[in-house]
């Protein structure tokens, strides 16, 4: 969150954003903090950074409010960072939590944001007997043996809770498997486990032990958080720029095309034809301002109920009608907005789509020339200027529209050239 001079006051996380800035900005905040009606006052635009998990989000956030000091922040601001798990590298490793990653030949996992549940699965492998590693923090290897002093003073060897590679009750091959199947497991392979965990909730639900049976449910949360991915990425200088970039672009085509709400899925619509031949159209999505080719279509035109010989608009409408008769087939979530690559021929074709389709959506069409957007019902366009954001976007989709049509295109025109024509026989 910005103030008016563009200074980040405030970093925080969202699993959903309507959501999130409604708790801020709403009519009756849901966030009660002292501090929310100060910042909410302060704030005058929004960025955000798309995530691969919610681990991801709570990282990133982490090292943005480390790197930018946000003045609403008021943890995260010291060096204090998330912990890993360490496999060490030493001739009998042992397991533990650590906030620095050391060049010291062990293994690291995580980080791990939420660390309270992965302590106590911790507890239950131990319990069970799969995690066990010996837990003591004590130096020792073949080379250089454990005092017996240490030995007969180890609380972990007496009650058993450890295999004392210490005092040779256990080969180090066997010690290398036991750290290779705790390996195997932090690297994912936890279904087996994570199984049990299931069973034993039932049975414990089953015997009206709720307490146990939560427990194990918060087992399987905590084997759902190791599940998650994390990407990591070096934050330059212009990181928090780059990164929020597509963010900005959406909102200032909201702005310029004043739309009612910010067009986060646009989709984008462009026909491709060499004298009517190989008619193809093609659709590309952009959500968030970046690609999105889940939703990306492209569609062969048989002139069944479209004119030959190269008919542009017949070709618009005919794909705007048939993309939209998926989104009803399939339940698909509705664009914010479509763009037609074209003038105001092209935009009256998608507009007839719409009608014969019984749907309605914000449409807009991008003229190549002077790079002119025009409205329904309105011959005037508008001229965005070339440095906005917005206009930027509403090249980059027609762009890459018209490289997703005329790679069909080719591809259509090559495979016509190599089978002979056979219409002169028939």
């Amino acid at each position: 969150m910005r103030d008016a001079a563009g200074t980040v006051i405030y970093v925080g996380k969202a699993k959903n954003l309507k959501n999130r800035t409604a708790q801020y900005f709403g009519e009756h905040p849901a966030d009660k903090r002292e501090k929310i009606p100060f910042l909410a006052a302060l704030v005058r635009t929004v960025d955000y950074i798309p995530a691969a998990s919610e681990r991801e989000a709570l990282i990133i956030e982490e090292q943005l409010i480390y790197k930018l000091q946000p003045f609403f922040n008021e943890i995260g601001k010291d060096s204090k960072s998330y912990p890993y798990l360490e496999i060490s590298g030493e001739q009998y490793p042992r397991l533990f939590f650590t906030r620095n990653k050391k060049p010291d030949g062990g293994t690291y996992f995580g980080p791990y944001p939420k660390v309270e549940p992965v302590r106590k699965l911790l507890g239950w492998l131990r319990k069970i007997k799969f995690l066990n590693l010996r837990p003591c923090r004590w130096n020792f290897s073949d080379q250089k043996p454990l005092p017996e002093k240490k030995k007969k003073a180890c609380l972990y060897y007496h009650t058993g809770q450890c295999p004392a590679p210490c005092d040779g009750l256990i080969s180090e091959n066997d010690y290398s498997l036991l750290a290779e199947r705790i390996h195997d497991f932090l690297k994912g392979d936890i279904e087996k486990l994570a199984e049990e965990a299931r069973n034993n909730m039932k049975m414990a639900a089953e015997k009206l032990e709720y307490e146990k049976a939560a427990e194990y449910r918060d087992f399987l949360s905590a084997f759902s958080f190791l599940r998650e991915r994390v990407r990591f990425r070096k934050l330059t200088p212009d990181y928090v720029e780059q990164a929020t970039a597509k963010s900005n672009s959406v909102t200032a085509l909201q702005k310029a095309l004043k739309l009612k709400k910010p067009p986060v899925h646009i989709e984008c619509f462009d026909t491709s034809h060499l004298f009517g031949k190989q008619a193809v159209g093609s659709s590309v999505c952009f959500v968030n301002g970046q690609k999105c080719s889940e939703y990306y279509r492209r569609y062969k035109i048989e002139f069944k109920n479209t004119p030959s010989g190269g008919n542009d608009f017949a070709m618009m409408e005919e794909i705007v009608y048939r993309r939209l008769k998926q989104i009803q087939r399939r339940g698909d979530e509705m664009p914010d907005l479509f763009v037609i690559d074209g003038g105001p021929g092209q935009l009256a074709s998608a507009q007839n789509a719409m009608r014969r389709a019984k749907l309605k959506l914000p449409v807009i069409s991008l003229a190549k020339k002077l790079e002119e957007v025009y409205f329904p019902g309105n011959p005037v366009p508008l001229l965005i200027p070339r440095d906005n954001a917005g206009l930027q976007l509403l090249q980059a989709l027609r762009d890459e529209a018209h490289r997703f049509g005329i790679t069909y295109h080719r591809k259509l025109r090559a495979k016509a050239e190599i089978q002979p024509d056979n219409s002169a026989a028939n």
